[in-house]
């Protein structure tokens, strides 16, 4: 099974200078989990709930701190191809629950985490 088979096609992209308030609000009325952050078209970064976890633990204001200063620069990403168990092994080594994934062309088409993949591997093994 391929990631393009368990991934969220549909994802949140946001700017470097959005604040973490704006990203909040959009991750909540979405229920999702992580934001892709892209400057001028090209993926710069991802921004997680742990990332807004450790913002709130820093007690900043979340209608002043920008994405830019909490955000993962630069975030690993999987291809469509890549299997669920490589997706599976390359969050667990790195210690992330979501892996952008890029088609061909470098452009970021989806958004897969770790508890899709967990699950999608699991549904495999229940068949075989």
């Amino acid at each position: 099974m391929q990631i393009a088979d368990v991934m969220r096609r549909e994802f949140i992209t946001v700017a470097p200078e959005d604040t973490l308030g704006e990203v909040a609000r959009k991750m909540v009325d979405k229920s999702m989990g992580a934001v892709i952050v892209k400057d001028y078209g090209r993926l710069i970064g991802i921004l997680t709930e742990r990332d807004m976890l450790k913002a709130m633990a820093a007690r900043v204001h979340t209608s002043e701190a920008r994405v830019r200063q909490w955000m993962t620069e630069d975030p690993v990403t999987a291809t469509l191809e890549t299997n669920v168990e490589d997706a599976a092994r390359t969050m667990l080594e790195h210690g992330f629950r979501h892996l952008p994934v890029a088609d061909e062309t470098g452009r970021i088409v989806g958004i897969a985490s770790l508890r899709r993949v967990v699950a999608a591997r699991q549904a495999a093994a229940d068949r075989v």
